[in-house]
C-alpha cells in the first residue's frame, strides 16, 4: 500500500512509490512508456479495483508527458509540447466533430501557482455564443465550446463541483475538460510535466485540501483532466534533499558510513513523518514553488490552451 501522507497528484509518482517499496509491478495497473526524443510519454492504466486501492487513484488512464521544454520560453519548445499534448488529447477525444465541449479552469486566480486553470480558460477559443447567435448546428472548422473558471469555495462559497454540475446539466456538453494546477513529490517534475487523465479530478487533493471529485459518475458525462504540477510539498522536498545529502556523504567519507546507511534505510513514510513533525511548528501545509512561477504559468497556460484549441477545433492547425 502506498503511503497516503506523501502528497502527489501524479499517477506516475504513485506508481514509483509502490515500485520503490515493493520492487514489483502493481496488480491491476498497466504501464507503457515511450521516448519521443524531446519528451517522454508514460501511460498508466489503472483497470481494476485492486490497482485502484493500491495506487490510491481512481480507475482510468493517466498519460504523463515529461520534458524540460515545458518550462522553456521558446517558440520551438512550446510548439513541440503543444503537439505532444494535442496528440494525446486527440487520441482520448476520438472523432470530435459536431460536438460540444465545456472547458473548466479550476483553481484560485489570486494565487499564482494555483492560477493555471483560469489562465488556460482565458485563452480558450469559445464558440457556443456564436453557434446560438447564428443558429448554427454544425461547422466544418469549429465545435461548440464554452469555458468557465468557477473559482474556489473560499471566493464563491459554493463547491466547485456543484457549479460544474449545474453547467453540465444546463448546456449538456459531450465532454468536460478540467484544467488544474497539481502537486508533485519531486521538484524535478514541477513545471516540467503534463498529466492527462480520463479518471476525473479531485480539486486540491495534492495539497491535502480535499473537495468533491469531478468525475464521470458525478457529472454523467466523460471528463478529461489536464494538469501541470506547480508546487511540491515541503516535507517531500526535504526528504529528497536529505537523500541526496546522505548519498554525497556516503561517497565522500568512510567515517560514520553505517550511520548514513541507517538513515538511508529509513522507510519513506518514516522519513516523511519525521520531517513533518519538524516542520509542523512552522505550519504543516507548506508547499514550495519556483520563484519564476509567474512567467512559467503564462508559458504553460499558453501550451495547454493551444493544445486544447487544436484538439477541439478541426480548423486550427
Amino acid at each position: 500500500m502506498i503511503n497516503r501522507n506523501i502528497r502527489t497528484d501524479l499517477a506516475i509518482e504513485a506508481r514509483e512509490l509502490y515500485s520503490e517499496d515493493k520492487n514489483v509491478e502493481i496488480p491491476g495497473v498497466k504501464v507503457d512508456q515511450k521516448n519521443c526524443g524531446d519528451y517522454t510519454v508514460t501511460k498508466v492504466d489503472i483497470f481494476s479495483e485492486e490497482g485502484k486501492n493500491i495506487m490510491g487513484k481512481e480507475k482510468g488512464v493517466y498519460i504523463t508527458i515529461e520534458s524540460k521544454l515545458i518550462s522553456f520560453d521558446d517558440d520551438d519548445a512550446r510548439n513541440t509540447i503543444i503537439d505532444a499534448v494535442h496528440t494525446e488529447l486527440s487520441e482520448i477525444l476520438g472523432d470530435f466533430k459536431n460536438k460540444k465541449a465545456l472547458v473548466i479552469g479550476l483553481g484560485n486566480w489570486n494565487i499564482t501557482s494555483d492560477s493555471l486553470g483560469p489562465k488556460v480558460v482565458s485563452r480558450i477559443l469559445v464558440t457556443r455564443h456564436l453557434f446560438e447567435a447564428y443558429n448554427k448546428e454544425y461547422d466544418d472548422t469549429l465545435n461548440e465550446v464554452a469555458a468557465l473558471s468557477p473559482g474556489v469555495m473560499g471566493i464563491t462559497g459554493i463547491e466547485t463541483s456543484e457549479i460544474v454540475k449545474s453547467l453540465v446539466d444546463m448546456i449538456k456538453p459531450d465532454v468536460v475538460i478540467a484544467v488544474d494546477a497539481l502537486a508533485s513529490r519531486k521538484l524535478e517534475r514541477v513545471n516540467n510535466t503534463v498529466q492527462i487523465s480520463t479518471a476525473g479530478i479531485s480539486p486540491g487533493a495534492g495539497i491535502g485540501n480535499m473537495r468533491k471529485a469531478l468525475n464521470r459518475e458525478y457529472l454523467n458525462v466523460p471528463i478529461i483532466a489536464i494538469g501541470v504540477p506547480t508546487v511540491v510539498d515541503a516535507a517531500t522536498l526535504t526528504s529528497d534533499v536529505i537523500d541526496c545529502t546522505i548519498d554525497n556523504l556516503m561517497q565522500e567519507t568512510q567515517k560514520g558510513k553505517d550511520f548514513y546507511k541507517m538513515l538511508k534505510s529509513l522507510r519513506e513514510e518514516e522519513k516523511y513523518s519525521l520531517i513533518k513533525d519538524v516542520l509542523e511548528p512552522y505550519g504543516q501545509n507548506v508547499v514550495v514553488t519556483p520563484k519564476d512561477i509567474d512567467e512559467i504559468i503564462d508559458n504553460v497556460s499558453y501550451i495547454i490552451s493551444s493544445a486544447i484549441n487544436k484538439s477541439l477545433h478541426p480548423g486550427i492547425n
